[in-house]
C-alpha cells in the first residue's frame, strides 16, 4: 500500500470532525426549538422515552456504519432484528431459559451475517443484491416458522428489562451506550478497525498490502448481524412479544443515521459518533413532531429529504 493510501482513512476521519460538529449543532438547535415549542419535550419522561426509541435503531445503525465505511451496504439488518426477536421468543415460550434463548438467537443471527460476507466476497455478489436476497429469505423464514402470528407468553423478567433503569438511565439505553463504546474502541484502536477504513478507501491496495480481505469482510457483516441481533432482543423485550414484522424498515433508518452522521456511501468515511448524532436527529424529529401533532407522513417526508441532502453534501465535498 502506498503512503497516500495508507494515511487516507486517517485524513478522512480528520476531515469528518467539522461535519460531526455541524450535525451536533443541528441536534442542539432542534432541542432548543422543540423545548420552546413544547413544554413536554424536555421532561424526564419524554427524554427517557426518546432514549428508548433511539437505542434500538441506534444499535442497528452502529453495525451498519461498519458496513458503509467498508463501501458495502446491508439491507438484511431489519430482517435479522425480526428473526432474532422471534427466535428468542419462541425458545423462551418453549421452556428455554432467558440466557440460552438469547444466546442461540444471537449466534443464529451471526450466522446470517457470515453468510452475507460469503456471498459478497466469495460469491462476488454486489452487497445490495446479496443482502436484499438475504432479507427476503429471512423474512420468509420468519413467516414460515410463526405462521405470521405474534409470539407471546415470554417470562416477566425478560419483559421487565426494557422498562428497568440503571442509575436512572433506561436499561435499553445502557446497552446502546456500551455498544457505542465498544464500536469506538474497535474502529480506533484495533487492526480490524483500521482495515475497515482501508478496505472502503481502496480494497485492491489493501489486498496488496497483505490484509486478509476475506476474513475482514466476514467480520464486517458479522458485526452488522450481531448488532441487529442485539437490537432484536431489545425490541422483543420492549414490546413484550415476538413480532413477525419486527424490525421492518429498520435497515432504512440505520442507513439514514449513518449517512446523516457523515458516513460516505462510497466507503472509507464515517464515524460512530456521527452515526449516534444522526440517529438522535432522526428520532428527535419524530418525537418532537409527535408532540407537536405533526402528521407522521410529513415527518417521513422530512426525514427522506434529510437523507437526500446529506448524500448531496457528501457528493459536493468529494467534488
Amino acid at each position: 500500500m502506498n503512503k497516500e493510501t495508507a494515511i487516507n482513512p486517517i485524513e478522512k476521519k480528520k476531515r469528518a470532525l467539522p461535519g460531526e460538529m455541524m450535525i451536533l449543532i443541528i441536534l442542539i438547535a432542534m432541542f432548543i426549538v422543540l423545548s420552546i415549542a413544547s413544554n413536554k419535550f424536555m421532561t424526564w419522561d419524554n427524554m427517557s422515552n426518546l432514549m428508548k426509541q433511539t437505542s434500538i435503531n441506534g444499535v442497528v445503525a452502529i453495525g451498519m456504519t461498519f458496513v458503509i465505511i467498508s463501501s458495502g451496504i446491508d439491507l438484511s439488518v431489519g430482517a435479522i432484528v425480526g428473526f432474532s426477536g422471534i427466535l428468542a421468543s419462541m425458545l423462551m415460550v418453549g421452556g428455554w431459559g432467558i440466557a440460552p434463548s438469547v444466546l442461540v438467537a444471537v449466534l443464529a443471527s451471526c450466522g446470517i451475517g457470515v453468510a452475507n460476507g460469503v456471498l459478497v466476497h466469495d460469491g462476488k455478489v454486489p452487497p445490495f443484491i446479496a443482502t436484499l436476497g438475504t432479507m427476503t429469505i429471512v423474512r420468509g423464514v420468519i413467516m414460515l416458522i410463526t405462521d405470521a402470528r405474534m409470539i407471546s407468553g415470554m417470562p416477566d423478567d425478560f419483559i421487565n428489562f426494557a422498562t428497568s433503569t440503571i442509575l436512572g438511565i433506561p436499561a435499553l439505553a445502557i446497552i446502546w451506550i456500551v455498544a457505542i463504546i465498544i464500536a469506538l474502541l474497535i474502529l480506533k484502536f484495533t487492526v480490524f478497525g483500521r482495515n475497515v477504513y482501508s478496505i472502503g478507501s481502496n480494497e485492491e491496495a489493501t489486498r496488496l498490502s497483505g490484509v486478509n480481505i476475506r476474513l475482514n469482510i466476514y467480520g464486517i457483516y458479522l458485526v452488522s448481524a450481531l448488532c441487529s441481533a442485539v437490537a432484536g432482543i431489545m425490541l422483543a423485550s420492549r414490546v413484550g412479544n415476538g413480532l413477525p414484522k419486527g424490525g421492518d424498515g429498520y435497515e432504512l433508518d440505520a442507513i439514514a443515521a449513518s449517512v446523516v452522521g457523515g458516513a460516505s456511501l462510497s466507503g472509507g468515511e464515517g464515524s460512530i459518533v456521527g452515526t449516534v448524532i444522526g440517529a438522535l436527529i432522526m428520532q428527535t424529529l419524530r418525537n418532537g413532531g409527535n408532540l407537536l401533532g405533526v402528521n407522521s407522513f410529513i415527518l417521513e417526508i422530512c426525514i427522506g429529504s434529510l437523507i437526500i441532502v446529506a448524500v448531496l453534501i457528501d457528493k459536493a465535498k468529494k467534488k
